[in-house]
């Protein structure tokens, strides 16, 4: 079984509690209408998708002092075009007050980074303020995946869409993924390669897709590669929450685009 399994396994068992217990409306976050698509694809340098996150399975404890809605502001002012946070409990140790926090305080889009399997994770996610949401596509059918995303556009919301080689960057495709993440960690193995991106990107038009590159990202070499590759956005994590000096790492991934 793989930590991918394992995930959703429990993810099944969160679901079912959800539908007991959550009714679409209990929460009521602050609402931003803004587009991760529009900001990104205009931009003039890669734009990053700072990620909060206390723990992960490959790393165990990354930075469990984390404060939500401080880390929210200086990701904001350090330069992040949006922040992504982990919401999973089990395996990442997040909340989604911890969202809720960071939605309060920041003035740039929310990606609600969860492992969703169901309607009801979406109508949580838009009610607690996300603007974006992760459908990840080794998780479900193609089917599953298509409804899902579907149903999350018509909630308003934009969906980032994870693949991870040739055939998941179909499906993409045939959903009409307007924003898609390589992401670079074999979720299976969670070994990570660059050269995922330089391959999956081959495969769209990024003048209209905007391609996010996750994963792997520790030093300007990292980015100037997935930007020749096509990139205009990164995602980053660990990177950010084991960093000493944000403003400086911030400086240092946010490449010109562009010749």
């Amino acid at each position: 079984m793989t930590i991918l399994d394992k995930i959703l396994k429990e993810k099944e068992k969160e679901v079912a509690q959800l539908k007991e217990n959550y009714q679409p409306g209990d929460l009521q976050a602050d609402k931003l209408d803004i587009s991760l698509y529009e900001t990104f694809i205009k931009a003039e340098k890669m734009s990053i998708i700072a990620e909060m996150k206390r723990a992960s399975p490959s790393k165990g404890l990354i930075n469990d002092g984390v404060e939500p809605a401080e880390q929210g502001r200086l990701y904001e002012s350090c330069g992040a075009g949006a922040i992504s946070v982990l919401t999973d409990e089990p395996f990442f140790k997040g909340t989604m007050a911890d969202m809720q926090a960071v939605r309060a305080e920041v003035n740039i889009p929310v990606l609600n980074k969860d492992f969703i399997i169901d309607e009801i994770q979406i109508d949580r996610a838009k009610d607690a303020g996300a603007n974006v949401i992760l459908l990840i596509a080794a998780a479900l059918s193609p089917e599953r995946l298509a409804e899902l995303y579907a149903y999350a556009e018509n909630k308003g919301l934009e969906i980032l869409f994870e693949v991870h080689n040739e055939e998941e960057m179909e499906i993409a495709k045939s959903i009409g993924a307007k924003i898609i993440g390589i992401n670079n960690r074999n979720l299976k193995t969670f070994e990570v390669d660059l050269a995922v991106t330089e391959r999956l990107a081959k495969m769209v038009d990024t003048s209209e897709v905007l391609l996010i590159s996750e994963s792997g990202m520790k030093q300007k070499a990292d980015v100037e590669r997935v930007k020749n590759a096509g990139a205009k956005g990164i995602l980053v994590g660990e990177t950010m929450m084991r960093s000493v000096d944000l403003k400086e790492t911030f400086d240092m991934l946010r490449v010109p685009l562009g010749e």
